[in-house]
């Protein structure tokens, strides 16, 4: 090769690096906790059924077990898979202590699954459950998830409860629970997602529910984890990307750190659920909802660097109309000089990690793509799906952005 030559090739990649296009890439903390809630069942505890776990972009497994030698096994399997275990069993409600201590050294014990949206009268019980497992073990979490807005008064405190004047019954419900039980971290459930006559309609609840939880978290200093469809049963349609990125992304903008899934495999219980076309069927075989959460899953783990350990600053949403419970958009962040959206609406949330502040705009609409005409200081960049940052300039001002879907801008604080 000619010194010329290697002059001409030394000049070019100096002009790239120099480029409004050259490579700027978000540093990630980890990966974003991703759940299979009723993951690899016990009668499949394989290498091969774990790998596949993995390869859908799911990282914690949640099974119910027989007994603690299944769990045993299946977290020496899931330690080769590079999966972390949520296991329940019978000796830890018996035992918990002494299962506690058996299980806390295993490298893929994530935690301890408890229990599933329990009533009121539950949590004082469930509070001395708590407190006995971390009596042993205060380094892996005891989960217990909630019910979302729309369970009933009998399903959030049975006849126990007396309202108060002016009191929300599930906002009760989640102070309460946080008075009396101490979990690190807030859990809930809300499939907000129905089709009726070939229409689907999101629940008219649905960011009250995330707004009521996002509320408990800030007050109590804890982090939420959050759900999406992805096994279809009643009124629930199939979901497509759309419907998983909406509700992911929705639970992302609110602030989650953690997400999940119901359910990976098919549940098989009760047929009266009419439970179908999970990830994972009954008869083993992958439906195309396992593809379909593992695109997103792997859009998600792209952008941790934005959302993982991100601290919410503020959530509103636009439109002609807004969803209840929640707040309009009118304070633009200093660097957004404007912010408009189609009448269908968006979320936009602004989320602060470090010296660095992000803009999250999710378009809430499941069917059209909205437009979306942003402009910003020239100090602003925009974060792409694969977590790379370029000049928010070198777009036009005015997007379209896929039903569901969001864009993100980003700048330094100083």
């Amino acid at each position: 090769m000619s010194i010329l030559y290697k002059h001409f090739l030394v000049l070019i990649l100096s002009i790239s690096c120099l480029s409004p296009f050259a490579q700027e890439k978000l540093q990630s903390d980890g990966e974003i906790p991703i759940l299979a809630w009723i993951g690899v069942p016990e009668k499949e505890t394989t290498i091969e059924r774990f790998k596949e776990l993995k390869g859908s972009g799911i990282n914690i497994n949640f099974s119910w077990y027989s007994s603690i030698e299944a769990v045993e096994k299946a977290l020496d399997i899931a330690q080769r898979t590079g999966v972390k275990l949520l296991p329940s069993c019978p000796e830890l409600k018996s035992e918990p202590e002494k299962t506690a201590k058996r299980l806390m050294k295993h490298p893929a014990l994530a935690g301890y699954h408890l229990i599933d949206e329990p009533n009121a009268k539950d949590f004082p019980e469930l509070g001395r459950w708590v407190k006995r497992i971390q009596s042993v073990d205060k380094q892996h979490y005891c989960y217990i998830n909630l019910f979302p807005t729309y369970a009933n008064q009998d399903q959030l405190f049975g006849d126990d409860y007396k309202k108060r004047p002016g009191t929300d019954i599930y906002t009760e419900h989640v102070d309460t629970f946080l008075r009396q039980v101490p979990v690190p971290f807030i859990s809930f459930d809300h499939y907000p997602i129905t089709e009726k006559n070939n229409v689907k309609t999101i629940r008219s609840d649905w960011y009250k529910n995330l707004e009521i939880i996002t509320t408990a978290a800030k007050k109590n200093n804890l982090p939420f984890w959050a759900f999406a469809l992805s096994v279809p049963h009643g009124a629930h349609p199939i979901p497509v990307i759309e419907d998983i990125r909406l509700q992911m992304y929705s639970n992302l903008a609110y602030g989650a750190q953690g997400l999940q899934y119901f359910t990976y495999w098919n549940p098989g219980i009760n047929p009266s659920w009419d439970f179908h076309d999970a990830p994972i069927g009954l008869d083993g075989r992958r439906t195309d909802v396992y593809d379909r959460i593992k695109q997103v899953n792997q859009e998600i783990q792209n952008l941790s660097g934005v959302f993982l350990n991100a601290k919410l600053l503020s959530v509103a949403h636009t439109g002609k109309q807004i969803p209840a419970g929640t707040r309009r958009f009118l304070l633009l962040p200093p660097p957004v000089k404007v912010l408009e959206t189609s009448d269908n609406g968006a979320i936009v949330s602004v989320l602060e990690k470090g010296n660095r502040q992000f803009m999250v705009v999710v378009n809430r609409d499941l069917y059209t793509k909205m437009k979306a005409t942003i402009v910003t200081e020239d100090k602003v960049k925009r974060v792409l799906k694969d977590g790379t940052l370029v000049p928010a300039s070198t777009y036009t001002n005015t997007l379209e952005v896929d039903p569901g879907d969001m864009v993100i801008y980003s700048w330094l604080k100083n």
